[in-house]
């Protein structure tokens, strides 16, 4: 078992470069019974390199021309919307230390196209000690911000609210992450 391995070494002057595989090796060593497949010229194959390093490059010409779009007030991502999320989000559920949007307590908010709000929610369970006067308070806090006409609050027990509802910054606030 104590045979000694030999490694030979040869030294060489260079080595011939591998060829490369292209695309015509392929269709020459096809089989007979199948068609070759066609091949679409490229409209660059007869480019020199430095012209296609001198080829303008526009291919963002047109959407740095374009001119940001509006987004309405009443969608996501609008004044009057983030404002209303933004008062929801200063509004506290008084059991748990984290707000009622964080929670998970907001199902949808909708700014109609005369600037009503409409908020869709639910509470974390429906024997919640502030049942009663949760939505009487977000329908008048979201009622006062500023170009909201008339608030609304609609309080849906379905689907029913469950933990994985709430934001990570609520779950990470109680500990839960």
């Amino acid at each position: 078992m104590n045979e000694e391995r030999k490694i030979l070494v040869e030294e060489v002057e260079s080595v011939e470069k591998p060829r490369l595989a292209k695309v015509e090796d392929a269709v020459e060593t096809q089989v007979e019974d199948k068609p070759a497949p066609v091949m679409a010229p490229s409209p660059y194959e007869a480019e020199s390199d430095s012209a296609k390093l001198n080829r303008k490059k526009d291919y963002l010409e047109g959407f740095l021309a374009q001119a940001p779009t509006e987004t309405p007030a009443g969608e996501a991502g609008g004044d009057l919307y983030e404002a209303v999320v933004d008062t929801l989000k200063s509004i506290f559920d008084p059991e748990i230390p984290v707000n009622i949007y964080d929670l998970g307590l907001i199902y949808g908010v909708e700014i109609t196209a005369d600037n009503h709000a409409i908020v869709t929610m639910t509470l974390t369970t429906p024997h919640c000690p502030v049942a009663e006067s949760m939505p009487g308070e977000i329908e008048l806090q979201v009622g006062s911000v500023p170009g909201v006409g008339h608030a609304e609050v609609n309080l849906v027990w379905d689907p029913p609210w469950d933990p994985q509802k709430m934001s990570d910054e609520a779950k990470l606030e109680l500990g839960m992450l």
